[in-house]
């Protein structure tokens, strides 16, 4: 199986492609999609349309049978974030329909949770959580690539592919695949 991870940005986007088989995860590639070097608010169609042909040349080249999404996180206090985001989030789905690909969202404090056991880890705990459970030389840079790969991890356990949960011997917090924190 194959999942692409998406950590949504509007300029930086995040992405992991993983190849899961026995029950492994090896990465195949994993990067950053960059919308603009300069953030012009009102260049926001050109802006996507980076995001969209970027996500449609990933998908074209390494076929994902899934491709899960972390879902965003608003602060009622940045409504306008939340919605401009949301834009980006829109051409993942699209990429993903117009290319056949099913498309999942999951919470970030749902990964969060099954990778460090705590919903609310920071970046850097996530990024040496992934090293360990994916076994990197290195810290996964920058923080977007590693919860790309988190979401991409999440949904192959999600799905039973990766590991057991009465005999994982992960740091994977298996449990944490139904809870709702």
């Amino acid at each position: 199986m194959r999942v692409l991870g998406l950590d949504p940005g509007l300029q930086t986007t995040g992405y992991a492609v993983l190849e899961v088989t026995e029950g492994r995860a090896t990465i195949c590639e994993a990067g950053v999609i960059r919308s603009s070097v300069e953030r012009v608010a009102a260049d926001m169609a050109p802006r996507l349309l980076v995001l969209y042909d970027a996500l449609v040349e990933i998908i074209t080249q390494w076929k994902p049978e899934t491709i899960a999404v972390e879902q965003l996180y608003a602060h009622y206090d940045h409504p306008r974030t939340a919605i401009l985001m949301e834009h980006a989030r829109g051409c993942y789905f699209l990429a993903g329909a117009q290319a056949g690909v099913t498309v999942m969202s999951y919470p970030s404090t749902r990964v969060k949770k099954l990778v460090t056991g705590h919903g609310r880890a920071t970046k850097e705990q996530m990024q040496y959580a992934i090293m360990r459970e994916l076994n990197l030389g290195q810290l996964p840079e920058p923080h977007d690539v590693a919860d790309a790969l988190a979401v991409a991890l999440c949904h192959a356990h999600m799905l039973g592919s990766i590991g057991n949960a009465a005999s994982s011997s992960t740091g994977i917090n298996t449990s944490a695949l139904f809870d709702d924190d």
